[in-house]
C-alpha cells in the first residue's frame, strides 16, 4: 500500500467514528423496532461483532458484560463511554470479526448490527459465529442487503458501490446475507427482510433474524 492510500485508509476510521455518532440516532430510529425483537432478553454476556459507538448497548442490562470484537480502534473511547453510562462490563478487543480468538463453544449470544456489509469475507464471520457458540446458541443480527435484481433501488447500489465502500470502510450494498445465512450450516435460520425510507436509499433493504447452532 502506497504511503497515500495508507493515509487515506487512517482517515476512514475517525470519519466512521464521526459520522456514526452523529447519524447513530437516526438510524436507531428507523431500525429500534427490529432490534427490539431480535435483542429481545439478551443473556448477561454477549459478544458482538463491530460493536461500533455502542448503539446497541440499549439493549443489555445494567451489569450484563459486551464482549466488543471492534478493530476501529477510533470508535473505542466513545464506546468506552457509553458501556460507562450504562452500567455495562465492557471487554474491548480490536480483533477481527473473522477471527476473535474466543474458545470454541464458549459463547450463548452473538450479535451484529450492519456489520456482515463490511467484513472482507462473510461466510468466514458465519463460520467464526458457529465455532464459538454453544449448541443452542444464537446470532441475532440486523443487516443492510442487495435489492431485488432489476429494481431501481438495486441499480443504484450496483452504481454507488465504489464510493460507498470506499467511504464506510468497505460496505458492501450488493451482498446476499440472507442466502449465506440459510447456507451456513446453523440448525435453523429465521430472517424478517424489510425496508426502510430513509434519505440512505443504498441501505434501505434490510434483514432482521436469528440464527440458531
Amino acid at each position: 500500500m502506497t504511503d497515500t492510500l495508507f493515509e487515506l485508509h487512517r482517515a476512514r476510521g475517525p470519519f466512521n467514528a464521526a459520522f456514526f455518532s452523529l447519524f447513530g440516532p437516526f438510524i436507531e430510529l428507523n431500525v429500534r423496532k427490529h432490534k427490539r425483537r431480535v435483542y429481545a432478553s439478551l443473556p448477561d454476556t454477549v459478544v458482538e461483532l463491530g460493536a461500533g459507538v455502542g448503539a446497541n448497548l440499549p439493549y443489555l442490562r445494567p451489569g450484563s458484560t459486551l464482549v466488543a470484537i471492534e478493530p476501529n480502534v477510533p470508535m473505542h473511547p466513545r464506546l468506552r463511554a457509553g458501556a460507562a453510562r450504562r452500567g455495562v462490563k465492557l471487554d474491548l478487543r480490536d480483533s477481527l470479526a473473522e477471527r476473535t480468538g474466543l474458545p470454541d463453544q464458549s459463547v450463548d449470544t452473538v450479535i451484529s448490527s450492519l456489520v456482515l456489509c463490511t467484513v472482507t469475507d462473510p461466510a468466514e464471520v458465519l463460520a467464526e459465529i458457529r465455532r464459538i457458540l454453544r449448541p443452542g446458541g444464537t446470532f441475532r443480527f440486523v443487516e443492510h442487503v442487495a435489492a431485488r435484481s432489476g429494481t431501481p433501488t438495486r441499480a443504484l447500489q450496483r452504481a454507488l458501490r465504489r464510493p460507498w465502500a470506499w467511504t464506510f470502510e468497505g460496505c458492501s450494498c450488493e451482498r446476499d446475507l440472507a442466502g449465506l445465512l440459510r447456507g451456513a450450516g446453523f440448525a435453523r435460520v429465521e430472517i424478517e427482510p424489510y425496508r426502510l425510507h430513509t434519505p440512505f436509499v443504498t441501505f434501505n433493504t434490510q434483514i432482521a433474524g436469528v440464527a440458531y447452532a
